[in-house]
């Protein structure tokens, strides 16, 4: 069997290239030559055996954030090597680092990672000093400069008893480690985050030894992203992508805020469907069949780490969005709908307050966002929600909670219709 799918048409040469991680060289990097070149300018003293400031790159998901900063690590490695100074890359996502203790022995893993050493300390048992204490000794044997770079940094909140979220004192210990001579290497910290207001979150102390230098990243429009898959179209071996490939998938995630790596997420999908299907070119039809799976994948991958609760609010509010003729919802509408889907399936019922905090905590997985709205004196004041994907993606999904799966379409759809005539 292998060898009989082996002998079919390959479409896809280069692998590699269609993964929105994969380090690119920077002649592949398009539309991003002002971030690229404040980016450089900064890291480029820890050439000079020299500690380059730190940097806050914010902006929308899939705007080039991480990919330039990857970019500029590696020459920057590259060079080092050949001047003798011991650089290195310290990388985590924090989306999935729930403490800051989990965080920290992270940082401690990747750096011993970097540097070809073991971790000495274990992931649990031991006081969050102690794996301090561990990854500065592991940074200080090894590196001569190194640079941290924290992805998604706002989602790192950990314990809600806290007074400030885990990032911020994150920031706080790595901006002060140098100072208190607990590190002898020389440092900077990278703070990626999709949300333009988390230094708001950030608390006085670690504000004033962070104290970032920043570069913003805005949305790529269709042609940038054509530009950014033309770049990449030797991914692909010769004449299979017919003309109209690259610029559906490049309007495909030009609908999404300008996303890069779903246009390039479908660029892949849509190569290995043809593939699988044994054809000799990539179509239209390809990139069609790649959306609705790229779309289904991504809200999969969110709803499945979310609470319950989380999921009830969603579905609620993506069945309005899904029968208003602008996909989007109003808070007061989805949280009655909220309230006869609880009421269905026997849940417990948050008040209107909780049902809007729920909503805008999705907004850091960049599924939804919001914005604050009044239709006149009489109507007050309420949040109105439009999704990133379809809503009818994000319902689809959801239903595969056994528990909402109980409560029928029709009636759902029903309810949302009165209630949105209610509202007019």
């Amino acid at each position: 069997m292998l060898l009989e799918f082996d002998e079919q048409n390959r479409l896809i040469r280069e692998r590699a290239l269609l993964d929105p991680t994969h380090v690119v060289e920077e002649d592949r990097i398009v539309g991003r030559d002002d971030q690229l070149q404040e980016v450089t300018k900064m890291l480029r003293v820890a050439l000079g055996d020299n500690k380059p400031p730190n940097l806050f790159l914010y902006g929308p998901s899939g705007t080039g954030k991480s990919l330039i900063t990857k970019a500029v690590c590696h020459n920057i490695s590259r060079i080092c090597e050949t001047r003798d100074i011991r650089f290195g890359t310290i990388e985590v996502n924090c989306q999935d680092l729930d403490t800051l203790g989990v965080a920290v022995y992270e940082l401690a893993k990747q750096a011993a990672n970097e540097a070809g050493v073991e971790v000495e300390v274990p992931k649990h048992g031991v006081a969050t000093k102690e794996k301090w204490d561990e990854l500065y000794r592991i940074v200080n044997e090894n590196f001569d400069s190194a640079v941290f770079v924290l992805d998604e940094l706002d989602m790192l909140v950990g314990r809600r008893d806290k007074k400030e979220p885990a990032f911020s004192r994150l920031l706080y210990q790595l901006s002060r480690a140098g100072a208190n001579d607990d590190l002898s290497a020389h440092i900077s910290v990278v703070a990626i985050s999709n949300d333009t207001k988390m230094m708001e979150s950030v608390g006085s102390r670690a504000l004033s030894s962070f104290t970032p230098e920043d570069v913003h990243f805005d949305d790529y429009d269709a042609n940038q992203l054509q530009a950014i898959l033309r770049r990449r179209q030797d991914a692909f071996f010769e004449d299979v992508l017919e003309d109209d490939v690259i610029p559906l998938a490049s309007a495909f995630a030009a609908q999404t805020h300008g996303d890069a790596r779903k246009a390039i997420d479908l660029m892949r999908v849509a190569g290995e469907l043809a593939e699988r299907e044994g054809n000799d070119r990539i179509r239209e039809i390809h990139v069609r069949k790649a959306q609705d799976k790229v779309e289904k994948n991504r809200v999969l991958e969110v709803v499945r780490g979310i609470s319950t609760q989380k999921k009830l609010c969603l579905f609620a509010t993506a069945a309005v969005a899904a029968q208003t003729s602008d996909s989007t919802a109003r808070s007061t509408t989805g949280y009655r709908v909220y309230q006869f889907l609880t009421d269905a399936i026997d849940a417990d019922q948050y008040h209107q307050e909780t049902y809007v905090n729920k909503m805008k905590e999705l907004t850091t997985y960049s599924l939804v966002e919001f914005e604050r709205r009044s239709h006149g004196p009489s109507s007050g004041m309420f949040l109105e929600f439009r999704f990133a994907e379809r809503p009818e993606t994000i319902l689809e999904t959801l239903r595969e909670d056994s528990r909402i799966d109980t409560v029928s379409q029709s009636e759902i759809e029903s309810v949302v219709k009165a209630q949105i005539r209610n509202a007019m």
